[in-house]
């Protein structure tokens, strides 16, 4: 009982952050916060922007592709770049091209201009959000405060969903499509503001070569692959998996990789990984499914459409407050096991939805369960992933996190609509679509969990609570 009194302060005083830490948190987290907006705000508006610009339902997968695959392609080598000359620099260049990309799209008046703009979203995207990550996690390093901090971030990407639905939908209703790209000039000028008087500029002055073929190939690879499944098509099938071996043996032999294979080899960081990939791929493809479900067949306007993502969304919201606490609990691999179960497990009844919209009694639930999963298992995986980060190679970590859920984002979407596309009737083509999404991420958890069995993670902490 002597030693009770002392003890609780201790865990307080490890849990407290500096006013300069909570000042970078909320500016780090609401660079998250804009980009997590940015992608609920065009998802909600992806209907409309087809007819405006003349994309099919079939096409609509590229103006997401047309993002996710520079994201995707290019953030190992902007989180390298971040490294190496000053990861404040790299996140200031990305909000200014994100700035200038968004305001593109907002006058877009074609498919062109409007993939171009996307495209140069995507390239912003890969160089801010790595950036961003790793500075957070260079920030605390305590581990407990660093769970409570990714936690947040979970949080508030949940909470980006959410707003970003809801907005997106009054927005595209009351005004324009437009303005899901123009929302963004004015909040990323008032980072660039802020940033440079809260972020320190740090880097290193080392000049070592970059691995601008590996970035060409995987980029070109990703495209190629996303192509092979838009078109059905063999040769850029062969193509895609070409060129995606010539990044992997490009790796190996460079100097200066994007990827270390060495951290590819170590169990945390490569099922952390494809935990990642499973996550984002079966939930980015879910929303784009349902947005079509809510527009295209029940024909809902975009402000309903966009309620009713907000309204789970909402839930999302509560198991980014709690995530953290219950990893530092229960421990990351059994909270992320059961989470992606969650998220997989309430895609299963979404099959039976039908064209009517008393069917929004089932949808609505099943989303509103479904993305407490989905960011309780974010959560965990990013803690895997980076459990093992260190001050020099937190880029590479959270640079390869990053990539993992872009490259889910430009597969995921493409390939459930193109088992959606198997079916004539698109009611049917999306119930194939989600049970293949359901099977998928069962497997997934298997996979999963028999790859981090064993495996020494962080143990769970003991929350503050657990000491009185």
């Amino acid at each position: 009982m002597a030693n009770a009194g002392p003890l609780k302060p201790r865990v307080s005083a490890a849990l407290a952050m500096t006013a300069r830490q909570r000042l970078v948190a909320v500016l780090l987290l609401g660079t998250n916060f804009m980009l997590s907006v940015d992608f609920s705000i065009l998802n909600i508006a992806l209907p409309e922007v087809g007819r405006a610009v003349g994309l099919n339902v079939a096409n609509l997968p590229w103006v997401t592709t047309a993002f996710a695959l520079p994201a995707a392609g290019l953030s190992l080598l902007f989180g390298r770049l971040g490294d190496l000359y000053g990861r404040r620099r790299m996140f200031l260049a990305g909000l200014t091209l994100l700035a200038v990309a968004s305001l593109l799209g907002g006058i877009s008046t074609g498919p062109f201009t409007l993939l171009a703009a996307r495209s140069l979203q995507g390239t912003a995207a890969a160089m801010t959000a790595p950036a961003a990550l790793s500075l957070l996690i260079t920030t605390f390093a305590d581990r407990r405060q660093r769970e409570r901090v990714l936690g947040w971030n979970g949080m508030l990407l949940s909470a980006g969903f959410t707003v970003g639905a809801l907005l997106g939908g009054t927005l595209v209703g009351m005004l324009s499509w437009r303005w899901a790209f123009l929302i963004n000039v004015p909040v990323a000028i008032l980072i660039l503001a802020l940033a440079p008087f809260l972020i320190a500029a740090r880097g290193s002055s080392d000049r070592v070569p970059l691995d601008v073929p590996g970035a060409a190939s995987v980029t070109l690879g990703l495209l190629a692959l996303v192509f092979a499944i838009t078109d059905r098509s063999l040769l850029a099938l062969v193509a895609g998996m070409i060129l995606l071996t010539l990044f992997i043996l490009i790796e190996q032999r460079t100097t200066m990789p994007l990827i270390a294979i060495g951290m590819l080899a170590r169990p945390a960081v490569r099922w952390g990984n494809l935990a990642a990939l499973a996550i984002f791929s079966m939930e980015a493809g879910l929303i784009f499914l349902m947005t079509l479900y809510l527009q295209d067949v029940l024909h809902l306007p975009p402000s309903t459409a966009g309620l009713i993502f907000g309204v789970p969304g909402l839930a999302s919201v509560a198991a980014g407050i709690v995530a953290g606490r219950i990893i530092g609990r229960h421990g990351a691999r059994s909270v992320l096991l059961a989470a992606l179960l969650v998220q997989g497990g309430l895609t299963a009844p979404l099959t039976l939805l039908g064209n009517a919209p008393i069917w929004l009694w089932l949808l609505v639930p099943a989303l509103f369960v479904g993305f407490l999963g989905h960011i309780t298992a974010v959560v965990a995986a990013t803690v895997i992933a980076t459990s093992q980060a260190s001050e020099a190679d937190a880029g590479l970590l959270t640079g390869l996190v990053t990539t993992s859920q872009r490259i889910a984002v430009t597969v995921g979407i493409p390939a459930l609509g193109a088992v959606m596309g198997l079916s004539a009737d698109l009611l049917t083509g999306i119930r194939v679509a989600l049970a293949a999404n359901a099977i998928f991420t069962a497997a997934a958890v298997v996979l999963i969990g028999l790859g981090l069995r064993g495996e020494r993670l962080p143990a769970p902490a003991a929350a503050p609570d657990d000491t009185r």
